[in-house]
């Protein structure tokens, strides 16, 4: 985001109701295995290492460009488990900022809760070992990961890819490091270059000292030099021709002035867009406001996508949806990114800014306890989210094995929150069979009059106290070994943690 450091925890968002329908996906026309191997660009889609087609829809996990050098929340929860919640809701694409701060030798992070066996394998960990250990359990988890460049240092934002501590040879030095760090894993499949550039950078001004498009050229050359395979994510910048709009956000000058690679079909254009509670924009005061908003976003970026030049990735957009303009931008811009229900992979990728909670003018996914779903803010995503990918990890047969093995899960059942009068709650489904599930349902019995009162990434039905949920459209396959989570309120609390039981086809 185009602020200054957000480490203020924001003030509980209004509530807004939620747009209607379950989680997306458009499985029905896709393979289950969308989405291996590395990707690459077939005019506006991106495709996988098959040819077919696939959606970016994930979240920003931001820390590791701060002085934590760490991504936030670890002083919480444990790694794994905030991954694990991710796939669950149906992100199925994590973005990742960083600083070359977490590149320099010896750099460690802090803040980080060993105690009751949290985050017991980062112990002992540079910056970039904490990153490694990200990057292999997403990747389990059939996340894909987009390395985000955010700045230079840990100190704020740049206008440019360089500042007077960090020179263009450091910066193109450290891409290529982490090009080559990950060569040959897959879950990375590309490099975002630099975060939100804005005045003085321009886009086609043949000034290498301030021309962006020529600098992207110069650093996604380099870094394909080293991997071929990754997708290099270039942003836009802030004014072009006079005009101008949010850091990174203003793509006119793709039209006349195209970023071209030594290899072809690896370029994601990358906008970003905000709401009222990161700043005013004359078009939210328009009298025509949300109908305006579609013409604007065709101006800045959408033509791209729009007149088949490449994909276009909103690789930031977020709001903490407390007034009414911020839930109209909100939703009208869902809305132009293409439901995937509709259009499948043929849409407009994205990151949703973030999943913190202490992003201070935007808020996060998660609340301030770094437990508990934000369910307005988390609906509102819904129509856009997509099916997640091949995991990494896996039992026997490996994921996505067609083999004849014995489709088995387990479920455990966790408590979230309890204030008496209600509760959350999470169950956690695993594959404890040797072949992928296609589906699977989890049944339990309270011993009291408990009622599900909401439930996100599963559907279900209740008879007296037995309930029986049954995996969303967008989560039903799981690798051998993988997992998947759904969760829902209920009410009266104090019902405890009554046995479930898993069935899985």
């Amino acid at each position: 985001m185009f602020r200054s450091l957000r480490r203020v925890l924001c003030a509980a968002a209004l509530v807004v109701p939620l747009l209607a329908g379950a989680q997306t996906a458009h499985a029905a026309e896709a393979k289950a295995d969308a989405g291996a191997g590395y990707w690459h660009t077939s005019g506006r889609q991106i495709l996988d290492a098959s040819g077919q087609p696939v959606r970016i829809a994930g979240i920003n996990w931001f820390g590791f460009e701060t002085s934590n050098r760490v991504v936030h929340g670890l002083w919480s929860r444990d790694y794994k488990s905030m991954i694990d919640q991710m796939k669950s809701l149906g992100y199925n694409t994590l973005r990742i900022p960083y600083s070359d701060d977490i590149l320099k030798p010896g750099t460690v992070p802090n803040s980080i809760d060993f105690s009751g066996g949290k985050n017991a394998d980062l112990q002992g960990l540079t910056s970039l070992g904490v990153l490694d250990k990200l990057v292999s359990y997403a990747g389990q988890d059939g996340l894909k990961v987009i390395l985000d460049r955010h700045r230079p240092d840990s100190a704020g934002q740049s206008a440019l890819w360089y500042t007077a501590a960090v020179p263009e040879s450091t910066w193109i030095a450290n891409l290529k490091a982490l090009a080559t760090r990950y060569q040959g894993q897959d879950t990375v499949v590309g490099i975002d270059l630099h975060n939100e550039p804005h005045d003085p950078a321009c886009w086609g001004c043949g000034d290498t000292a301030t021309d962006w498009r020529l600098a992207a050229q110069r650093a996604g050359n380099a870094v394909l030099g080293v991997n071929p395979n990754l997708l290099i994510f270039v942003e836009g910048v802030q004014t072009v021709n006079g005009v101008s709009g949010w850091w990174g956000g203003n793509l006119m000058g793709v039209a006349q002035y195209p970023v071209q690679l030594s290899v072809a079909n690896r370029v994601v254009y990358s906008a970003h867009d905000y709401a009222t509670s990161v700043a005013q924009q004359t078009w939210f005061s328009d009298p025509s406001f949300p109908a305006n908003m579609p013409g604007i976003w065709d101006k800045y970026w959408g033509y791209i996508f729009k007149q088949n030049i490449a994909p276009v990735w909103v690789g930031e957009f977020g709001t903490t949806l407390t007034s009414t303009v911020d839930q109209k931008w909100l939703a009208a811009l869902v809305s132009y990114l293409r439901p995937t229900s509709t259009y499948g992979a043929d849409s407009f990728h994205w990151t949703f800014w973030s999943w913190n909670p202490n992003s201070g003018d935007t808020g996060g996914i998660l609340k301030d306890d770094w437990q508990t779903v934000d369910t307005a803010k988390d609906g509102y995503l819904a129509s856009v989210k997509a099916p997640g990918f091949p995991g990494s990890g896996g039992g026997p047969g490996g994921p996505g094995d067609p083999g004849g093995g014995t489709a088995a899960c387990t479920a455990s059942y966790a408590v979230s929150s309890d204030w008496g009068s209600g509760f959350n709650a999470e169950v956690k489904v695993t594959n404890s069979g040797s072949t992928a599930l296609s589906s699977w349902k989890v049944t339990w019995t309270w011993p009291g009059a408990q009622k599900v009162t909401s439930m996100w990434n599963a559907s279900y039905t209740q008879t007296g106290s037995t309930v029986t949920a049954t995996n969303a459209s967008h989560n039903g396959s799981v690798p051998a070994g993988g997992s998947a989570s759904f969760g829902f309120g209920a009410a009266p609390g104090g019902g405890g943690v009554p046995s479930v039981s898993c069935t899985a086809a």
